[in-house]
């Protein structure tokens, strides 16, 4: 289970009005934003906030993962909540037949108990032809589990599903949309490659509209729209702890290499991606995709979308105090940087395509240059002096990144991409 959430000294450029016990500083405690300090350029993750540098590994792991930590959950993302107490996971269908004999596909309901009440319906395809556990991706998907594979015998959603989904009617999830993203999940190209897969709907527990009433929201706040808190959670933050506890159970399934899990995700999932594994350190691999602004982009970047256009577009995906920052985002006292070194020493890979200038792919080659500092601090090579590469060429160390000629999709060329990294990383399968 991951470690319980530690909040440490504010972090930042200068001295900032903050009352510091020890090493340790309440949320309440971060200055409002009107007297944090203004930088055009991407904070440097091995300064702390009160100014002072981080020059061992120790300081990094001890004092300035945790604070950055405390400062992504209060003036962005929103804080998240520890793992529940009690969850109970029960097989509702396996096909050890599946692919002509070449998998085992699994559904599974992991009932997350109180307070939560919610239920993820996770979807596990795992290769049968393998000498010992298999590594696996794991990531949530935008419109059901049924989408992504054409297969009758898949359960439907039930909670609410955006107009957009193939096959939706009424915002609910039919049979007509069974595998419509299976090209763009491809499973079967995974299994070939020797990974399992395991995905589930990101609206088992956030919907992906406006609100706060739906999904584990109310469960956890217990409090209206009107009445959330400045530094609640939003979706994406949501999301990323859905992919935690679906971690929790592929810890325990013996079918997988626990030390060789990663995730993945496209977009406002490749945020939610990006977040849980700068957040947990059991993701072996991290992949976000197109993830763009709030994701992979800086929030200081100034192509494509912009703080303000994501907060009016998109209210539920960030906490109350991040839309604060809406025209003053040099004041942020992070920038995604930061959360690209949270995953540090572990492999990150962002992926993108030329034609997607709304997700920044320039600036995103910019985070992973400006997070490479706690990389070597670390004692591993990150981006290893890569420039930013033409088309079609993989680049970079434990930081890596693509860019692919295309729009703003998720495809069977990004899979081929993520896979042979995850064979240069892991070994291949």
């Amino acid at each position: 289970m991951p470690r319980a959430l530690v909040v440490a000294v504010a972090r930042g450029l200068i001295v900032l009005l903050a009352t510091i016990v020890g090493a340790e500083m309440s949320h309440a405690g971060f200055p409002d934003i009107a007297s944090l300090p203004t930088s055009t350029e991407l904070p440097d993750p091995l300064v702390m906030f009160d100014g002072s540098p981080i020059s061992s590994p120790e300081q990094w792991r001890e004092r300035r993962r945790p604070e950055l930590k405390a400062l992504f959950e209060h003036y962005m993302y929103g804080k998240l909540p520890p793992a529940p107490a009690s969850v109970r996971v029960t097989l509702d269908r396996e096909d050890r037949d599946y692919f002509g004999g070449k998998a085992t596909k699994k559904e599974l309901t992991i009932d997350l108990g109180p307070p939560a009440s919610s239920k993820i319906h996770l979807l596990l395809v795992v290769p049968n032809k393998r000498s010992r556990p298999a590594p696996a991706f794991v990531g949530a998907n935008f419109y059901g589990n049924h989408a992504v594979l054409d297969d009758p015998s898949i359960a439907l959603p039930t909670s609410w599903v955006p107009a957009s989904a193939p096959g939706s009617k009424n915002y609910r999830a039919t049979d007509a949309g069974r595998g419509k993203q299976a090209d763009v999940w491809s499973i079967e190209k995974a299994v070939d490659r020797g990974y399992a897969v395991a995905t589930f709907y990101c609206g088992d527990l956030a919907p992906d509209h406006p609100g706060f009433n739906d999904g584990v929201f109310p469960r956890y706040a217990g409090q209206q729209n009107s009445k959330r808190g400045s530094n609640e959670w939003g979706a994406v933050a949501v999301w990323a702890w859905g992919l935690m506890r679906a971690m929790d159970y592929l810890q325990t399934d013996d079918d997988l290499d626990k030390a060789r899990i990663a995730v993945t995700g496209h977009s406002r999932l490749g945020k939610a991606a990006l977040l849980a594994g700068a957040f947990d350190d059991r993701f072996a691999l991290v992949v976000s995709h197109q993830a763009g602004c709030g994701g992979s982009a800086p929030s200081r970047g100034t192509v494509g979308e912009q703080v303000k256009q994501i907060n009016d577009r998109f209210p539920h995906w960030f906490d109350g105090e991040f839309k604060k920052f809406n025209n003053r985002v040099y004041k942020l006292p992070f920038d995604q940087n930061g959360l690209v070194a949270m995953a540090a020493p572990r492999p990150v890979l962002l992926t993108n395509a030329v034609q997607d200038t709304w997700a920044n792919p320039a600036g995103q080659f910019d985070v992973l240059k400006a997070a490479d500092s706690t990389y070597k601090l670390l004692g591993v090579k990150g981006l290893d002096g890569a420039e930013m590469p033409e088309p079609g060429k993989l680049v970079g160390d434990r930081l890596a990144y693509h860019i692919r000629p295309g729009k703003h999709s998720m495809s069977p060329e990004d899979w081929q991409v993520w896979l042979d990294y995850a064979d240069r990383r892991f070994g291949r399968p």
